[in-house]
């Protein structure tokens, strides 16, 4: 685990929420409390969240995107060839860097070690300090209550923001319909 930012996603078939707070520290400086970690890929039907550098953010999300495109929206050929891609350079693969993405119907999470991982359940995946502060929170939320997805990934990241020093509550969230 590296010490970056909390990032969160969300599917259940019919519509898929990413999130992420908007902390960016340097050590133990906060250098910047609304950074945005998220954006939509392939006209707005990928989500994609970034844990890291922020430098090699641009770089990994514009490399991400031109594979979508190369497989025309295809996310499972895409995260697949992309993770060939990011093992073989051998600058990217220095990165301590994760990637979480998703649509309707897939989520991934995405390691600079050239990881793909399908969460066991299909349908919750979190990356960075605060992953696991708010994948527990949200697979609770899940189990036991009865949010909309939206509202899901809020809490959850509210939670991660209150317990993890590396995480805010400057929460913003994207999400897709099918």
């Amino acid at each position: 685990m590296f010490e970056a930012t909390t990032i969160l996603g969300y599917r259940n078939g019919k519509e898929a929420v990413i999130g992420g707070d908007g902390q960016v520290t340097f050590g133990s400086t906060v250098l910047k409390g609304n950074a945005t970690k998220i954006r939509t890929l392939h006209k707005g039907k990928i989500l994609a969240g970034f844990a890291g550098s922020t430098a090699d953010a641009f770089n990994l999300f514009d490399m991400f995107e031109n594979i979508l495109d190369s497989k025309k929206g295809d996310l499972v050929k895409s995260v697949i060839e992309f993770s060939k891609e990011w093992r073989k350079d051998r600058y990217l693969r220095r990165l301590e860097a994760m990637m979480i993405v998703l649509n309707t119907k897939n989520i991934f999470i995405l390691s600079g070690n050239g990881d793909v991982v399908e969460p066991e359940d299909g349908k919750i995946a979190a990356i960075g300090s605060g992953g696991n502060f708010a994948l527990s929170a949200a697979r609770a939320l899940d189990k036991h209550g009865n949010l909309e997805p939206k509202e899901l990934v809020k809490e959850s990241l509210q939670i991660a923001g209150e317990l993890c020093i590396y995480t805010n509550t400057n929460i913003k969230l994207l999400s897709l319909e099918d």
